[in-house]
């Protein structure tokens, strides 16, 4: 079963994943709490929020390595990808545009 495309007569369009930032992030970007991208891994989620957003470029990972940013995790489907492949594809539930793909700040402390 096939996804129709995200733009009308494009047939290689990437899925459309929603995603949801942290209040700082969101307010770095001026932008809603949910946002939308074509993606289907998590580098392309984070490669098109980079060119949305040039102000998240180095927030998120480093920019000379791609690395994750230490306090930064992705997660979705209740799953922590924080330390999957970023070239992985995203479950099946956020490809569907029924779970979002979620980036929080961790916490430390004690």
């Amino acid at each position: 079963m096939t996804s129709p495309p995200a733009h009308p007569g494009t047939s290689t369009a990437r899925p459309l994943t929603r995603v949801v930032l942290p209040h700082h992030l969101r307010s770095l970007a001026k932008t809603d709490s949910e946002v939308s991208v074509e993606a289907g891994t998590t580098r392309e989620v984070l490669d098109a929020l980079e060119a949305a957003h040039p102000v998240l470029r180095g927030t998120m990972r480093d920019p000379v390595s791609g690395r994750r940013r230490s306090f930064v995790r992705f997660f979705a489907c209740r799953e922590d990808l924080s330390h999957d492949p970023p070239d992985d594809p995203l479950p099946d539930a956020v490809l569907r545009g029924e779970e979002p793909f979620l980036v929080v700040g961790a916490m430390a402390g004690g």
